[in-house]
């Protein structure tokens, strides 16, 4: 179980505490020093909303990225990921908001 997540995210930081006060077992992955594992970027770019607009460099049509595209923004520009993002048993939820992935868990 691998959650994305960037401290200085108040969102990110509460996914951290839920997970923990729950007791559950997880790897805390920072996306902004560590990039987006590419084992991981398929999935990613299934979400809604994964991408951060704001803070894309460059020129893009958000509203025709395909999965591809989205695969290749992520790894060029990880910080560009919405954050947090919880990965579990080959499935993946933004936490937005961070309760949400709890959701993921109790239904695996």
């Amino acid at each position: 179980m691998r959650l994305y997540h960037n401290p200085r995210c108040s969102k990110s930081r509460q996914a951290v505490a839920l997970l923990t006060d729950a007791g559950i077992d997880f790897e805390e992955y920072r996306y902004l020093t560590e990039g987006v594992d590419s084992n991981d970027v398929e999935i990613l770019s299934t979400l809604p909303n994964i991408i951060r607009t704001k803070d894309v460099s460059g020129d893009y049509d958000f509203k025709n990225l395909d999965a591809e595209s989205i695969q290749h923004l992520l790894l060029s520009q990880p910080k560009c990921l919405e954050r947090p993002v919880l990965i579990h048993n080959g499935e993946a939820v933004l936490g937005r908001p961070p309760e949400s992935i709890l959701q993921l868990v109790q239904n695996q």
